[in-house]
């Protein structure tokens, strides 16, 4: 399978010439309109799957450092600022937090944690659903890849389990029986956890970062705060809301305890590799809680909790040479965030801002924040990518927002929590989607449907239930 597509290529290439040669729009300095013309053809390469992502984002550098739109008539400084987002601490958070979290996978210590949770809730098909639900909740502080969390560590034990009981991909007439149920119910339980942490899912630091742009300052705490009792309401009254909506035909499942259990035997005690993680991950809770009355930052202790997996041999350098998911994570989002920054340092989105304000300014705050989620929300359908989708738009709505007079730290926070659980829509929405949808178990027309109404039922709990407690917590 070719990895370049000319004809997709050559869209984005003229997208980008059509913006560029549009007369800059009054108020827009020259350097910010071009630089959006490399962005929003980056983007829209992103979207089209004309390449990989980091290939559009070399691309992208080349471009800007090039056409020199970050700094006129200075090429030492143009390359220079054009890479200027590999030296941000969000991207090196990322990277190193997807180091920390093949340790989880390299011991069999995620693994451990999912068995005990099932030989616990096991007993039915719902238990079983929040038994795997609460080890990926578990895993979600220190796993900022929710595709490998779902697809490396949940997916694997959830076919197993949804096999054992005779629900089998190969077998369309077996799969109701409690393999499509426990795949919809997983993946939806993987977004709901990647929305209650700062380090839940690559996109959320980026969120961070842009909002820290606008003057809205996010911690790792803060976060954590914010999304833990929507998030906790999402994960009782989804799987209950699923069970009723696309109910498994096996309802009992009393030997998935029994076959946690013999796996656990069967993988012996804890070993010392494990003890060692356990402790790196407590180290990392702990200052990632703890840390801003230390004066610790989030990314220092992500690299402290690198540090002591490597002095403990829990793992390698060639562990960390060969995570090819962080480096190529580093590389696209060190690019995108460098372009939405400089957007927002040229006045980009302040004029954006502006504009939509115009539009839109006789809206009252409380009318504009459920249209502007609703329409980030819905427009995830035309994305491929969380991360892009982000990118594109986060900074943009949360400018256009907090312009209208809406509550920085509530808009930063709920568009960040979208951010997730927008995955559920469609089966691209979000990196585990595919490994869920390849299974098999549900089909096309299942997944879309159940996953708008999910969609649905995810929008009020968080609109409702995570607006009415950040006012309680003082957030607005």
């Amino acid at each position: 399978m070719k990895e370049i597509n000319i004809k997709k290529v050559g869209i984005t290439f003229l997208v980008a010439l059509v913006l560029w040669f549009i007369p800059t729009p009054e108020g827009v300095a020259p350097e910010a309109w071009h630089l959006f013309a490399i962005f929003a053809s980056t983007i829209l390469g992103i979207i089209l799957k004309a390449a990989p992502m980091g290939t559009m984002c070399m691309m992208a550098i080349g471009f800007t450092a090039l056409t020199q739109v970050l700094a006129p008539g200075n090429p030492g400084a143009s390359i220079t600022k054009s890479l200027s987002g590999f030296g941000d601490k969000v991207i090196w958070l990322i990277g190193i937090s997807f180091f920390i979290a093949r340790g989880f996978i390299k011991t069999g210590l995620g693994n451990r944690i999912a068995f005990l949770f099932i030989k616990i809730f096991g007993k039915s098909s719902l238990g079983l659903a929040y038994g795997l639900g609460l080890a990926d909740m578990c895993l979600a502080p220190a796993i900022p890849s929710n595709t490998a969390r779902g697809g490396g560590i949940i997916y694997p034990i959830m076919k197993s389990m949804a096999m054992s009981f005779g629900s089998v991909p190969d077998n369309p007439a077996t799969h109701r029986k409690l393999g499509s149920f426990l795949t919809l119910n997983s993946y939806y339980m993987n977004l709901i956890t990647s929305s209650m942490f700062l380090t839940g899912t690559a996109s959320n630091p980026m969120c961070q970062k842009f909002a820290a742009n606008l003057g809205v300052d996010i911690t790792w705490m803060s976060w954590a705060v914010a999304g833990f009792v929507p998030g906790l309401a999402a994960f009782i009254i989804v799987p209950l809301v699923l069970y009723k909506l696309y109910p498994p035909e096996l309802k009992k499942t009393g030997n998935a305890a029994k076959m946690a259990d013999d796996k656990l035997r069967e993988m012996g005690p804890i070993t010392t590799h494990e003890w060692l993680m356990l402790v790196a991950f407590f180290v990392l809770l702990s200052l990632w809680i703890f840390g801003g009355s230390l004066s610790i930052d989030a990314t220092t202790t992500a690299f402290i909790g690198l540090t002591l997996l490597l002095l403990t041999s829990v793992l390698t350098w060639e562990d960390v040479k060969a995570e090819k998911g962080a480096w190529d994570t580093i590389v696209w989002f060190a690019v995108l965030v460098m372009m939405a920054s400089s957007l927002n340092e040229l006045g980009f989105i302040g004029w954006f801002s502006d504009l939509v304000k115009v539009q839109i300014g006789g809206l009252d705050w409380v009318v504009a924040f459920p249209v502007i989620i609703l329409v980030y929300f819905f427009s995830h359908y035309i994305f491929a990518s969380a991360t892009a989708h982000v990118a594109a738009m986060y900074a943009a709505l949360l400018g256009v927002g907090i312009s209208l007079g809406i509550p920085g730290m509530l808009l930063a926070m709920m568009l960040g929590f979208m951010g997730s659980i927008y995955g559920v829509l469609t089966h691209y929405g979000h990196g585990p989607a595919p490994v869920f949808f390849g299974s098999g178990y549900v089909d096309l027309k299942a997944w879309w449907l159940r996953g708008l109404e999910i969609g649905i039922v995810l929008l009020v709990i968080y609109m409702a239930v995570g607006g009415l407690w950040m006012k309680v917590i003082g957030y607005y």
